[in-house]
């Protein structure tokens, strides 16, 4: 018989994506679990909220932090940066499936002191990291394309690979968006590894990687590009599928106006050029970190994004989460959203708490403001769940 004296238990799923700028993942959820936690000694209530921890990814920035937090180990290597100057990456592994990440490999946080570099920057060390994933001889590879600092369409990272871009004079090229327009030749064939793997593309953007909506015109501007820029780009990118057609590739053509080759600065039409499979990055993850099983052991779920809007309805991790989630209460957290009230329960959502109804400060680049807000909203949700 249920004895109605007990202290309530409440078992919480915090499953939040990073606070872009600002915190991880792994961040966000550690700071919601101390608030959660506190919430019965700062009232008095004879009662607890038991946390479980699972930050999440889309195939952005941040997914290797959101597998080795799921159990994956970190592994580390040292690749060439976005401008070439050597970085430390990691990748995570689990013996059977290897993530590998643009952001931590050649992506714009790693421009040395920020200097954006549009037409010289190279998606090289992504390749790199690539093959020292490879070494480990994993099953399939996972290719989280978030975060570029290149529009180079993935010519540094098969450069890496082993495929040669040769000018007319001979020269062997880099690889950059600087370079496209001077390839001549083309040359290589997969590494009988990469040819054994399965690859996955984890991304859930859509863009082509040519024209008005191509990655060029879409995401230069955020790395730097200016119209001129732009046009030159978009010409180099062109001449690359050219060349990869003479080079052997019949579907080069096809594949440069398949729905996300435009990710990452064109990465992605790179990878579809190496056979790899293209899937929604908010739902792998979530399959790959086991969110399903994770869930059905909780009451609430607690998810959350840095900032909840159309974009949250039309797919990105927090609608996932909502989606996959039954009738449990759902409660999102964001540093802000633009989504009124009466559009909650599109996502399905209980409630939506925001950084920005808790301050008047600009919490976005203060990590320790954010992480302080999101323990007051913390113990705010879980005072409301016992």
């Amino acid at each position: 018989m249920h004895n109605a004296t007990a202290p309530r238990t409440v078992r919480a799923l915090i499953a939040p994506d990073k606070f872009k700028g600002s915190l991880t993942a792994g961040e966000v959820a550690d700071a919601l679990a101390a608030g959660l936690r506190s919430a019965a000694s700062s009232t008095g209530t004879a009662g607890a909220v038991h946390c479980e921890l699972l930050p999440l990814a889309d195939g952005g920035d941040g997914s290797v932090d959101a597998a080795v937090a799921s159990g994956f180990s970190r592994r580390s290597h040292t690749v060439a940066g976005p401008t070439g100057q050597h970085v430390p990456a990691s990748i995570a592994f689990n013996g059977v499936t290897a993530v590998v990440e643009v952001a931590n490999t050649c992506g714009l946080a790693l421009l040395p002191d920020g200097q954006l570099a549009p037409l010289d920057a190279s998606s090289r060390g992504f390749g790199e990291a690539i093959l020292f994933a490879l070494s480990l001889n994993p099953a399939r590879i996972v290719l989280a394309l978030g975060g570029s600092a290149s529009t180079d369409g993935g010519m540094g990272m098969l450069a890496a690979l082993g495929y040669g871009f040769r000018a007319a004079d001979g020269r062997q090229l880099y690889g950059s968006g600087r370079e496209l327009a001077q390839i001549s030749t083309v040359h290589g064939s997969p590494l009988p590894k990469l040819a054994g793997t399965d690859l996955i593309v984890a991304s859930d953007v859509h863009n082509t990687l040519l024209g008005p909506q191509g990655a060029p015109a879409v995401f230069g501007p955020q790395k730097g590009a200016g119209p001129g820029d732009i046009a030159a780009l978009d010409q180099g990118l062109g001449y690359l599928v050219a060349k990869m057609t003479a080079a052997g590739f019949p579907n080069a053509a096809a594949l440069a106006g398949h729905p996300g080759a435009g990710s990452a600065g064109g990465i992605g039409y790179a990878c579809l050029l190496l056979g790899a499979q293209q899937v929604s990055g908010a739902d792998y993850f979530l399959d790959l970190l086991d969110f399903n099983t994770r869930k059905d052991n909780c009451d609430v779920v607690i998810t959350g994004e840095g900032r909840i809007d159309e974009q949250t309805l039309a797919g990105k991790l927090p609608a996932a989460v909502a989606r996959r989630s039954g009738q449990r209460p759902i409660i999102a957290v964001a540093g802000r959203s633009l989504l009124p009230p009466d559009r909650w329960s599109d996502l399905d959502l209980t409630r939506v708490y925001t950084l920005a109804d808790y301050t008047d400060q600009d919490s976005a680049k203060d990590p320790g403001l954010s992480a302080a807000l999101l323990r007051r909203i913390g113990r705010d949700i879980g005072t409301s769940l016992l």
